[in-house]
């Protein structure tokens, strides 16, 4: 099956030539790519837990801004 190649692209200097030149380095051994993968899964599982507390911040902000307005809450 022959593979054809597009010249069209969004990017008026970017063509096949161009991107047939372009080199793409891998991590050289499997482990070294495992640990890559490990590491960017932990930074993931990092930045879910920090987005929730941000998120519970903010309700807890919301909700503090809202007694203070109703006037249940006073700042003396």
């Amino acid at each position: 099956m022959a593979v054809k190649k597009s010249e069209l692209s969004g990017v008026p200097s970017l063509n096949a030539k161009t991107i047939e030149r372009i080199e793409i380095l891998l991590p050289p051994t499997s482990q070294e790519q495992t640990a890559i993968a490990t590491i960017l899964s932990d930074i993931d599982a990092e930045i879910a837990v920090l987005e929730t507390k941000l998120k519970k911040s903010r309700h807890i902000k919301q909700g503090m801004v809202q007694e203070l307005l109703t006037g249940r809450i006073r700042l003396v």
